[in-house]
């Protein structure tokens, strides 16, 4: 009996690195079934969660607008993603800066072609759905305001101009990768991008009439908390779901992002409490996802030590950034894109070069004795931010051409745009 295990064993032993040698870029369908849930839960961030986040606070005449917003960004954004942009992020490299049409239309990619252990259209439309809800948190900046039209075009050139060339510089292989730049689920492609576009949007169409005279009231706090809930549930899939496989690193991005969502929910609701006099709702749901908005970055990175000085320090940002500078400076960013994803983006990809533990992933923050990362970290928040800013007061211009405006006429605005634009009505109360 002893002698045949023994010989057992040693045919196991002879033949286990030929079937390793032979899994090797075959399909995991653990793997597999895990991105597919992944996938499925970050689109369901656009079309529902983030719009009824953004629509609950819309005034109750431009809710629907506010819905479409975010329902078209994400279809816009699809539809662009199969047949350019991925291949622009996703094949070749032209000067590290943006890469090539080998893959235009999805040529050159078959069912049983695989990128890592997943099928590679799995792994393409799980970065498709990035590319949507990016887009889409824009919209929160310039609701109540704008030309629906006006913001189909440009969001179709944003993702051409902006979002392409960022996501290649950090996923596709780009210059930053190549720096040494950490975004483990979109830090700097896709919070920090769409904060500080959001910030120049808000800038250049202006404010809402009676924006600072009038009180806007939200049309449902509890539609906007919901919309919280089916983020933080979908955030599971943008953060574990970037690992690109089921295993210890994607268990551990799953829980420091639960982790940070909820110390900056605490956080945020106890120093709204103290300043304010009152614990909201609304507070509450901001401070969920400013916690999601900065562990993004960091989610492969950090241990829950850093998770949690993380999303300690992404509520006050957040608080600040949605009270304090927006009230200084005057700005109408209507729905705080910039106040939380910038600002708490920015935080977040700095965190990142403080707090990475290379027990986790083999990468080593400043607190780590790595101070170089925090560097590179540095840089890559300075270079986002400046081609963010400068390419999209660029590209809303030419919008603004094509559609002849940016903003709505001013009867339509008082009239709200949900009868205005769509003709149609988000409630209907007797």
């Amino acid at each position: 009996m002893m002698k045949r295990a023994l010989k057992w064993s040693f045919l196991i032993f002879l033949f286990l690195p030929v079937s390793l040698f032979a899994a090797e870029g075959k399909i995991n369908t653990g793997n597999t079934a895990w991105m597919l849930v992944s996938t499925a839960l970050v689109m369901m961030m656009t079309p529902a969660g983030l719009a009824m986040f953004y629509g609950g606070m819309t005034r109750s005449k431009n809710m629907l607008n506010t819905l479409g917003m975010s329902l078209l960004s994400y279809a816009i954004a699809s539809i662009l993603w199969v047949i350019y942009l991925y291949s622009l992020i996703f094949h070749g490299n032209i000067g590290g800066f943006i890469g090539d049409l080998g893959n235009f239309f999805m040529s050159g990619i078959g069912v049983k072609d695989v990128t890592g252990t997943i099928p590679t259209f799995l792994f393409a439309a799980f970065q498709m759905t990035f590319a949507g809800i990016t887009i889409a948190l824009v919209s929160g900046s310039v609701v109540e305001r704008t030309k629906f039209s006006w913001w189909l075009v440009f969001a179709v050139l944003w993702l051409t101009f902006v979002y392409a060339p960022v996501a290649h510089w950090v996923w596709g292989g780009g210059f930053l990768a190549k720096m040494g730049a950490l975004d483990f689920a979109g830090g700097t492609v896709v919070h920090i991008n769409a904060g500080v576009t959001g910030l120049i949007l808000a800038l250049l169409i202006g404010k809402r009439k009676g924006f600072g005279k009038t009180a806007f009231f939200p049309s449902s706090t509890f539609i906007t908390a919901l919309g919280a809930a089916f983020l933080w549930f979908g955030w599971f899939g943008f953060n574990a779901g970037s690992e690109l496989a089921a295993d210890g690193v994607a268990v551990n991005a799953f829980l420091v992002t639960n982790t940070s969502a909820a110390i900056a929910t605490v956080t945020w609701v106890l120093v709204e409490w103290a300043v304010e006099k009152k614990p909201t709702i609304l507070g509450a749901a901001s401070g969920a996802v400013a916690g999601l908005v900065a562990i993004t970055p960091a989610a492969g990175f950090v241990n829950v030590v850093g998770a949690l000085i993380i999303g300690f320090f992404a509520a006050i940002f957040g608080f600040l950034g949605v009270t304090m500078l927006k009230n200084k400076f005057g700005y109408d960013d209507s729905l705080d894109a910039f106040g939380v994803h910038g600002i708490d983006g920015m935080w977040g990809a700095l965190a990142t070069g403080l707090f990475a533990d290379p027990a986790i992933s083999g990468h080593s923050g400043w607190f780590y004795g790595n101070a170089h990362q925090f560097l590179v970290q540095l840089i890559s928040v300075v270079i986002t931010v400046a081609f963010a800013a400068i390419l999209s007061v660029i590209l809303a211009y030419i919008a603004k051409t094509i559609t002849a405006g940016w903003r709505v006429e001013e009867e339509s605005e008082t009239m709200g745009l949900d009868q205005a634009t769509h003709g149609e009505r988000g409630f209907e109360l007797f």
